[in-house]
């Protein structure tokens, strides 16, 4: 089925040459968004605050209803009306991910450019408890802890020139979301990845990091 080649970064060390070649490849300007109608047996589909088939529901969209697909990513693979696959589809108007299994489209290839810039979310590796986003608008990390599984969930970010990292924690518990404005001058890059860890002021040690991920601050 279709193929997602996403913009994330295997590590810290590559931010600098990785956020390069974004830049002169013009990573921010592939092809334009597209639409979509969601299609299921008739009940709401889950959307997803990262694209995982066990991230967190933010919200449901009915059957029938027209979606506009910012961009599309590899997440878990799921079994849906048009068979199995591993994209997902970002559509900002819902905050989050919808599997593309679910969503009827002009097209049997990929429809949307990837995502990875301007669209940063995503879930700690593993059956963990960490989701984290990064609010382009206005700069600010929002940390999530869906569970209690021992741990603090935490995003651990790097800036331009290689500098970090810093971490914003969560370690409030099941439930809970910590919201933290940082420091990203406008057009700035951030880079970073979602964990747990258990809490500490020295230098944590991180479990089940999800990818990197690079966003933008507008």
């Amino acid at each position: 089925m279709k193929r997602s080649n996403l913009r994330r970064i295997a590590g810290a060390g590559t931010v600098l040459a990785a956020v390069g070649a974004l830049v002169a490849g013009g990573a921010a300007e592939a092809s334009a968004a597209a639409s979509g109608t969601v299609k299921t047996a008739g009940d709401p589909l889950n959307v997803r605050r990262a694209p995982t088939a066990s991230a967190t529901a933010v919200k449901t969209v009915a059957n029938g209803a027209a979606v506009t697909i910012d961009c599309q990513v590899d997440g878990t693979s799921v079994t849906g009306t048009y068979g199995t696959s591993t994209l997902w589809d970002y559509v900002p108007a819902l905050g989050g991910y919808i599997s593309d299994t679910y969503v009827f489209t002009n097209s049997d290839t990929r429809v949307a450019p990837d995502c990875g810039v301007g669209s940063g979310s995503g879930q700690c590796a593993g059956a963990c408890a960490g989701e984290g986003q990064y609010r382009s608008s206005d700069s600010h990390f929002l940390v999530y802890d869906t569970n209690a599984d021992g741990y603090s969930a935490v995003v651990a970010y790097w800036l331009k020139g290689g500098a970090g990292p810093f971490y914003v924690w969560n370690s409030g518990g099941e439930g809970t979301k910590v919201d933290k404005a940082v420091t990203v001058p406008h057009g700035g890059w951030v880079f970073y990845k979602v964990c747990v860890a258990n809490y500490t002021t020295a230098k944590p040690d991180l479990k089940s990091c999800s990818d990197g991920i690079t966003d933008f601050a507008a």
